[in-house]
């Protein structure tokens, strides 16, 4: 099962740094989408009630994303391609996410969920997309599902232009979650049920 799944600004690298001030560090990542699938049984009640179980959730996923834009970063770096802090205009044509960079880790119990999880990720401009996953789950369909994920949340997301971090229809990414990831299920979707949703969404995607 999924337990999350996280759609990201990645930031940038270090900025430069004027004479007599202090090193401020790389431009932070920004969570811009999440979505929570499941609460896993036995997971500790959080005192203070629903608004700081949602609090606790956002710290989660934030600690999630961070994790996820330090682990691109240094695969830039190793490849030599460096990062933009600034989100790009997305293109209107369909984006082939082939040779899109992407990883795995785990983080262990508590640091920051109370049970381990395993976290896939991809990489595509200066977004990333990550699913946070139970640790026995099917890594190979963890990937298959992000780089289905992918190209179609960027087709149907827009967003209002460089450097911006607000969404014009996050509605679309709940449809799209809905219908190719249901409750967190990851589910092996043929070709013909995914050029129908595209039909149906009036999205286009790279072949």
């Amino acid at each position: 099962m999924v337990r999350a799944f996280v759609l990201l600004a990645l930031g940038g690298p270090d900025p430069p740094t004027l004479p007599g001030s202090a090193h401020s560090g790389p431009a932070p990542c920004r969570v811009l989408y999440s979505r929570v699938f499941r609460t896993p049984p036995g997971t500790p009640l959080v005192p203070g009630g629903p608004p700081r179980q949602r609090l606790r959730r956002k710290e989660q996923l934030l600690a999630v994303a961070r994790q996820v834009a330090s682990q691109c970063r240094l695969l830039q770096s190793s490849s030599g391609r460096p990062s933009s802090p600034q989100l790009p205009q997305l293109p209107d044509e369909p984006i082939s996410l082939q040779d899109a960079p992407g990883g795995v880790f785990q983080l262990p119990p508590g640091d920051p969920f109370p049970q381990r999880v395993t976290v896939t990720w991809l990489s595509v401009l200066a977004l990333a997309f990550a699913l946070v996953c139970d640790p026995q789950e099917n890594l190979s369909l963890a990937e298959i599902t992000l780089r289905r994920l992918a190209p179609r949340l960027l087709a149907s997301l827009r967003l209002l232009g460089p450097g911006a971090d607000v969404l014009l229809r996050p509605e679309a990414a709940d449809v799209l979650l809905d219908r190719l990831l249901p409750h967190g299920q990851m589910l092996f979707l043929n070709e013909r049920f995914l050029q129908a949703t595209d039909r149906e969404m009036g999205i286009k995607t790279s072949r």
